[in-house]
């Protein structure tokens, strides 16, 4: 007994040690994914006798192969994929041989499945790029492709399918390698692996086939099993990002997480970033005992020699070359949201364990993916990819995404609905966050503030246009004017016609309007003024944003509220009418979305009263603070 639990124990350790490959399968539809990988699946003997009982059941039920064993279905396993005989969702599927583990993600093929797609490869080591013999290269073999470049993956396996129905004809294989070598080679892709097979019938897949005898190569399993993932990352300086602050006592005070480059050992100098504080690792702890050294890919504890503040999020590095600190950045940006990626707009940026607010300040291009063309752009819709700039609140230590994807990769978070909207890989820093400081004042706001005798605020007007806003807000400024109080009006109308003059009223442009009016307010402010903003201002997103600039009670948000239908009715300008002929595009209320505010400060009925009276509100408001 003694000795089968040491076989076992020894059996065990062995595949414990075992490489671990992630891999994705990706083409266009149609090209035989889930099938191959129900095939790997099922002759790799990693089957259930249960699960290969559901199999022959459920190929009879939703089988394509006339009653034989449908491979794919091992794979397609949501009940809509099986309907339409198309892959939705990324499917992951564990086997393994005598030689290597794998992890493999099944991915989408439709374009529409695009963002699913970059989900599976965001993880992956190779890429097995499946090609229908028949069809050659598609769109989407070019869309793909174009995304496993993005996302860093460096080893491609191009699996040309379905040779079975080209009558195992070599000159259709070397003319899709010739296509698709020029692909990679555009796009960077250095390392490419061509195997001719047909996944139904298992050619090339496990053995080599007897129909093919023209091929010498590897079946695609030993291309896969032997693929050398070479990696330089313990080679390179230390890079340690803090996933969490242990302290189970007041004794104890440790950073745990995964080294993402390099190795380190207790004596060594490190500093954090992004505070720059420097000192020594003290210890190495792991639930095993303490380590001597560690290298990358190894998750641990260090403990410092000085209590330096270091939080999750932070960078703990090689002190003697460490990564650079920076707030701006160069990026490629996939969207994924079905509501447009808008410049100017503040989303929540995660890389690692560090959250940041983010905007995106500009759009350089828009890449079209089946092309590679670069395309001007001032939005990105759902499953686009473009090469934007962007703004962080604050600097983070960062490396490429080509060197280093751990502290290069991010997500984007919508702020309302917390939703991941877009993912992304930073490229290089605009500037560097050391070189632009905020510039000490001697007269400071609170001195401004005082000499005028009065608190700064900000009151921020919002509704529709015709609701009131102007000559509520002019009305209020009169009264506050008259108490001796200095104020400024910033009107939507009036900016327009300056500072914001270059901006029409796309969704793009009414982001940056307010985005601009916002910081030219808290300038205001600083400056020991109540400012009166009359915006229609039709986004949450940009009202909060603005809100976020000021300290809790400097913001005052007054919904103007007034009906669409008592808006139209009064229309003094004639612009719904326009707006309703087709002759104003962008019209908010009309063609163009308004969001009315959730909980703001105060809510001006103006159909039940006068603006003189809305204004004294105000007034009474401000002044009882």
């Amino acid at each position: 007994m003694a000795g089968h639990d040491t076989e076992v124990a020894a059996y065990l350790k062995q595949h414990e040690a075992k490489p671990l490959l992630r891999f994705i399968t990706c083409g266009s539809v149609d090209d035989g994914k889930s099938t191959l990988i129900g095939r790997l699946l099922h002759d790799t003997k990693r089957l259930f006798d249960d699960q290969l009982a559901a199999l022959e059941k459920d190929s009879l039920r939703h089988g394509t192969q006339n009653g034989e064993i449908d491979f794919a279905l091992l794979v397609d396993g949501l009940a809509a994929e099986r309907e339409q005989g198309i892959t939705i969702d990324v499917a992951y599927r564990y086997f393994s041989t005598d030689k290597r583990k794998f992890i493999v993600a099944d991915c989408p093929g439709h374009e529409q499945y695009t963002r699913n797609m970059a989900t599976g490869a965001s993880t992956a080591d190779l890429a097995v790029v499946l090609v229908d013999a028949r069809k050659g290269l598609l769109t989407q073999t070019r869309r793909h492709s174009y995304i496993v470049s993005l996302l860093g993956i460096r080893h491609v396996v191009l699996a040309v399918n379905k040779m079975d129905l080209v009558d195992f004809d070599p000159a259709v294989f070397e003319a899709i390698v010739q296509a698709y070598s020029a692909l990679a080679a555009s796009l960077g892709i250095a390392s490419v692996q061509a195997i001719p097979l047909s996944a139904l019938k298992g050619d090339n897949l496990m053995a080599p086939s007897a129909a093919m005898p023209w091929y010498t190569g590897p079946t695609l399993l030993q291309a896969l099993e032997d693929t050398a993932l070479q990696s330089d990352d313990a080679a390179r300086p230390l890079r340690f990002p803090v996933q969490w602050v242990n302290r189970p006592n007041q004794d104890f005070r440790g950073f745990a997480g995964t080294i993402a480059a390099g190795r380190v050992a207790p004596g060594d100098e490190v500093v954090v970033l992004p505070s720059g504080r420097r000192t020594r690792v003290q210890r190495i702890v792991t639930a095993d005992g303490d380590l001597a050294q560690a290298v990358s890919g190894q998750a641990v504890t260090l403990t410092l020699a000085e209590e330096v503040d270091v939080s999750r999020g932070d960078l703990i590095a090689a002190a003697d070359d460490p990564p650079q600190v920076a707030d701006q950045f160069a990026a490629h940006v996939l969207w994924m949201d079905a509501q447009a990626l808008l410049p100017g707009r503040p989303y929540w940026l995660k890389i690692g364990a560090r959250t940041v607010t983010a905007q995106v300040t500009e759009i350089k291009h828009k890449v079209d993916v089946n092309t590679q063309a670069q395309l001007a752009a001032k939005s990105l819709d759902l499953n686009e990819v473009g090469y934007c700039n962007l703004s962080f609140d604050q600097a983070i230590a960062f490396e490429s995404y080509a060197d280093n994807r751990r502290l290069g990769g991010f997500i984007l978070i919508d702020r309302q609905s917390n939703a991941t909207v877009a993912a992304g890989t930073l490229d290089f820093a605009l500037r560097r966050a050391a070189n632009i400081h905020w510039q000490h004042l001697d007269v400071d706001r609170q001195a401004r503030a005082r000499i005028k005798g009065q608190r700064p605020r900000v009151l921020w007007f919002t509704g529709l246009s015709g609701a009131g806003k102007s000559t509520i807000a002019n009305l209020v400024d009169k009264q506050l004017h008259s108490r001796g109080l200095h104020t400024f009006i910033l009107d939507g109308d009036n900016v327009r016609h300056g500072l914001n003059r270059d901006l029409g009223f796309t969704d793009e442009d009414r982001v940056e309007n307010i985005r601009r009016v916002a910081e030219v307010a808290r300038l205001m402010a600083d400056a020991g003024l109540i400012v009166l903003v009359s915006f229609i201002s039709p986004f949450r997103a940009e009202r909060r944003m603005a809100r976020e600039l000021f300290a809790p009670g400097e913001f005052v948000e007054v919904h103007v509220d007034t009906s669409l239908a008592e808006a139209e009715r009064r229309d003094l300008k004639g612009l719904y009418a326009k707006a309703r002929a087709g002759q104003i595009r962008n019209f908010t209320g009309i063609d163009s979305p308004y969001e009315p505010p959730e909980n703001p400060e105060l809510v001006l009925d103006t159909l039940r009263e006068t603006p003189e009276a809305l204004a004294t509100q105000v007034v009474a408001r401000l002044l009882a603070d």
